[in-house]
Parts: C-alpha cells; structure tokens; sequence
C-alpha cells in the first residue's frame, strides 16, 4: 500500500522542461533571428547599434562590424546572433562569412549552407561592444544589410535590428536605417468573402482532414487541406484551413520526416494574413523561398480560423529546394504559435498523410495521423505492461500468496508462476516498447523532456529485477532477507518512475492524447490501484484483530491457512480488480488508435 501512496504522491507535481542557449548554439534561429524563449521581443527601442568602417565594398574587401551601446547610458548585453543578408530580400539566406577578432566573446555558426555566415556568443557574460569582420561572397548581391538579434536578458530582447546598408562598387548606396526590428514580407492577397467547404472531397479535389471526414464550413475544430489540379493553365489551387493561434502550414516531403521539405505557410499577423512558401533543408527553421511563384492568393480571419488559398505553377524549372507538383509526395499539416509574424515550432506533431500522393493526380479524400504507427504501438506496449501486467504481477505477490496455498503449476506455486510468468514477458515486452522511439527517431529525441531519461531508468531497473530473479538464494538461505530487499527496492523504483513515464507519455508531442482527459483517466487507474491494495489490506488487518479476540480460530487453523471466507473475499476482489485494469487498459488502446 505505501508504494501506491509514494506513486501519488511523486505524481502531484509537475515537470516543465527548460531549454537554453546560453553557449550561443543558436542555428535554430538562423531564418528569422528569433530567441526560443517563448516570449515577445521588447517594444522598447533598442539600446544599442550596429556600426561598419566602410559604405562600399569588392569581393575579396574586409568589413569591420561592430555591435554596442547607442548612448552614453551605460548597458550591456548577453547574447547575440549576426547576420549579413541581401538588403532587397531580407528574409533571404545569409550572405558572405564573418572572421572572428574576439574568439573567447564570439562563436561562428553556418546559417543555411556557408560555415561562419553568422556570428553569436559563447557565453552568457555581460558584453557591452563585439566586433567581428564580414567577407563578401565571390558573388555579392548589390546592396548588403547587416542584421542583429540582441539579448539582455532572458526574457529582454530585440529581434532582427537592421543595421547600415553596405553596396557593391558601381551600385547605388541606399541610406542606412534606424535600428528596428524588420518585419516579415507581408501579402497584398485580399480576403475571403466566405469559408472553404468540403464539397467535392474525393470527387474534383483531393483533401487530408483531421478529424476524419470533418467540414471546415461548419466544423470550428477541423484542419482541412484541399487541392485541385488546373491542367489547362498548369497550375494546382490549394485551400487550407483550421483553428490556430498564429500560423497554418503545410509540407510536401518524400518520406515521413521532416527536413529537405516544401513548405507553404499562412501566418496571421495583426488582423491579416501572410502567404509565403518556403523551403527547409533540414530540421530548421524554414528558408524563405521565392514568393513571385505563388499568385491567386487570398485569406480569411473569423472564430479563431486561419483560412488562405493559393496558387502555383506544376513545375518550377528555377528553384532549388522546390517540388515538382507531378510527382507523388507525403503531406505535412502542421498549425502553431506566431508573434509579430514570426512563427514558432508546432505544439502538436503535424498531421501526416498515410500514403504519399501524387498532387495532380485523381482527386482523393486521404487520411493520415498525428501519431507515428511506431510511437503507437510503443504507447500501447508500456500502457499494457505497466498498467495490466506489472499491477497485476505486483497485486497478486502482494495479497495472494496465502489464497492459494497448496495449489501448484509445473512444481512451483501458482502465485509465484503466475508472477513470475507476468513479470518476465513485462521485461520482455518493455524492452521491445523501449527501442521503438529509437528506431522512429533514428537517435535521441532532444525535444521529449525527461520522458526518454526515466524511460532509460525503467529500462535499467526492469533488468536488474530481471537478472536478481533469475539469481534469487534459496528461502531458508542467510542471504534471502538481502534479496527481499533489494527485490522491493528496485521493483518499487521502477514502478514508481515507470508510472511517471507514462504520465508524461501521455502528453508527448508524437503522442499527444486529449487532455485533461487522459492524465486524469490515468490518475483514476492509480486511484483504483490504490484502493483495491488498501481494502485487501484493511480486510487483513480487521481478520487479524478478529483472529487474537478467538483463540479458537487460531488454534484450528492459523493465520496463513485463511478461512474460506477471506478467500472467497479475496478472489472476488482480484476478478473485479482485473476488470477495472483491462477496462482502463481498453481505454488507453481505443484512444491511441484514434490520434
């Protein structure tokens, strides 16, 4: 009983991962120099500047830039990321590489496809003025602009501050501008006059929905993705809809995982809506692609939807990293945060097509996931082992050993066959469930919290039990009080963190199940676990205290000979207590089929 009170009482708290930059590791933020700290850039203007020793520049020039104080008021700065970008597209790749003149201050990064196009700390020091030096490229765009992101302190900072405007020799100088922070391309698309509707799915437009078969014309909480094939004018039209806070997005790629995709957003920001395409190389923050290849577009903003279309041309002969829509493609569906128009990282796994699907071929009404089917079925493998065979292994080495004691099973007592056979195949199982995610992930997942570090734990103390089990001394031996203990030890450690595992499984973004749904129905299995071990032992303790007032019971049959009755108890309340599991169990599978 007091393992499944220290099981309660573990779980009343909450875990928060956290995650930092403060060695300056930032190449997340090269597309859209945003922090990934989860809050705003500061509304203040910025208290420090960028500077340049020359206006002009040849390939092969050297350009000192400089970042500092912008007043005579003493300030300072933590951390940092420099870029130079061409000053007409400023949401384009980096341009050129830095050389670094202060190596202990400074680091050097590779945004997009050049090494040391961008600079940023190394630490998390106090810095009040860095200087590195920029080399064009051996093909320079006309105009070069010099942008910064600078941070304060954790939650104080200024996004993408444009610094001067260098030009090319023999192009025309563009004067500097104030150190603001640059906002994204906006979209002059208009606006919708009525939503999308789901009319024709399967018939002259091929769709992906989520949920199944759901109408965005009528379904608040629908994600709807439609395209349709113009052979005539060699162009596809695509419609996207669904609630979401900032941003809708979707993919073409050539496997289900992300990197060396073809995106196509649609941000809200302040009451209208961006539609840009873009492009990834990898799992990073999506490059702006060419937008002159999208035409047609249009959006709609009303009761929390994001709604745009768009349109495109089949094939596009000019851009690299962008798909020919001939060709047969899995599709990402993917919603999130957006502030200023700067987009964060999904909170959801995005929707994932089951097949891949040539996008102008016959029109379907697809189907797809969230949940990846290897993340699945290690959810339902660890759900089925941890609350059906280790409860049940446990309840009955517990309070059933004295129910059947005569009764045998191959030479051996049928509780310890029973739990022994239980606790075998849970091992078994486990370490099955356990490689799953590895073989999903093809490593180590960096974005799942502490889930994969106590699962490692349970992995370890599953085996330990395992091989002690195996290794056991005798009954009459000196040496089984050490075994018992440490049997109980490692057995209650791993169940307590393997019960933690999975509360936090449960939310897990390529296993998000509803919530508060699903914590909560996992708090009712612990609740029914607990109680079931404290009316067993209640009904013991109150037999005990009948048994001492009649001698003559004990004298007729002692206390591990237990009266029919406490039997008859006994079993009743194991029948129920398999129900229950099974019917928790059930549960659990019937909700992780359906993400």
């Amino acid at each position: 009983m007091w393992r499944s009170c220290f099981l309660v009482a573990v779980l009343t708290g909450s875990v928060f991962p956290v995650s930092g930059f403060s060695n300056g590791k930032v190449t997340v933020s090269c597309g859209d120099m945003m922090p990934r700290h989860g809050d705003v850039p500061s509304p203040d203007p910025p208290p420090f500047n960028i500077t340049v020793d020359t206006a002009s520049f040849t390939p092969g020039d050297n350009i000192a830039v400089t970042l500092q104080e912008a007043s005579s008021t003493p300030t300072y700065f933590r951390g940092f990321l420099i870029e130079a970008r061409d000053a007409g597209k400023p949401n384009s790749p980096a341009v050129g590489s830095f050389l670094l003149t202060d190596p202990q201050e400074s680091q050097l990064l590779q945004c997009g496809h050049t090494q040391g196009s961008a600079v940023s700390h190394s630490s998390k020091s106090k810095k009040t003025r860095i200087q590195a030096v920029w080399e064009p490229p051996k093909n320079p765009p006309q105009r070069v602009q010099f942008l910064a992101t600078v941070l304060r302190e954790y939650k104080v900072f200024w996004v993408k501050m444009e610094g001067p405007v260098v030009s090319l020799h023999g192009a025309t100088a563009a004067p500097s501008t104030p150190s603001t922070p640059a906002p994204p391309p906006t979209s002059s698309a208009p606006p919708l006059s009525e939503p999308f509707s789901s009319a024709g799915c399967g018939l002259s437009k091929s769709c992906l929905r989520d949920p199944v078969g759901c109408h965005p014309e009528s379904d608040p909480a629908c994600f709807f993705l439609s395209f349709v094939t113009d052979q005539q004018g060699g162009s596809v039209t695509f419609e996207l809809s669904g609630p979401a806070e900032g941003y809708l997005a979707f993919a073409l790629s050539l496997d289900k995982w992300m990197g060396n995709d073809d995106i196509y957003m649609c941000v809200s920001d302040g009451g209208s809506v961006t539609v840009s395409a873009a492009y990834v190389s990898g799992r990073t923050y999506p490059e702006p692609a060419i937008q002159e290849d999208l035409w047609g577009r249009a959006w709609r903003l009303a009761d929390g939807l994001i709604q745009c279309r768009f349109q495109r041309k089949i094939i596009l002969p000019h851009a690299d990293g962008r798909f020919n829509l001939s060709q047969s493609y899995f599709l990402f569906l993917a919603n999130g945060r957006s502030q200023q128009g700067f987009i964060h990282r999904h909170d959801r796994q995005p929707l994932i097509s089951s097949n891949q699907k040539e996008i102008t071929g016959p029109p379907e009404d697809l189907g797809g996931s969230r949940s990846p089917l290897l993340i699945k079925i290690h959810g339902v493998l660890m759900l089925t082992v941890w609350m059906w065979m280790v409860s049940t292994a446990i309840f009955i080495a517990r309070h059933y050993k004295n129910v059947w004691p005569e009764k045998t099973l191959l030479g051996q007592k049928l509780w310890f066959q029973l739990h022994r056979t239980l606790m075998v195949l849970a091992v078994l199982l486990t370490a099955v469930a356990f490689t799953l995610p590895f073989i999903y992930r093809m490593g180590w997942s960096k974005n799942a919290g502490s889930h994969p570090y106590i699962g490692c734990t349970v992995m370890v103390l599953s085996l330990i039990q395992l091989v002690m089990g195996a290794l056991r001394p005798a009954p009459d031996s000196p040496r089984r009080a050490i075994f018992n203990w440490m049997h109980l030890v490692t057995g209650t450690a791993g169940q307590v963190l393997a019960v933690a595992c999975v509360f936090l499984g449960v939310s897990q973004q390529a296993l998000l199940l509803p919530s508060p749904s699903s914590p909560a129905v996992l708090a009712a299995w612990l609740l029914w676990t607990l109680l079931a071990h404290l009316l067993l032992q209640i009904h013991s303790c109150t037999l005990r205290s009948e048994g001492t007032d009649r001698e003559n019971i004990l004298s007729a049959q002692s206390w591990r000979q237990q009266p029919e009755e406490q039997s008859n108890v006994k079993k009743m309340v194991f029948v129920v207590f398999l129900l229950g599991n099974t019917a928790f169990l059930a549960a659990f599978i019937t909700t992780i089929a359906s993400v």
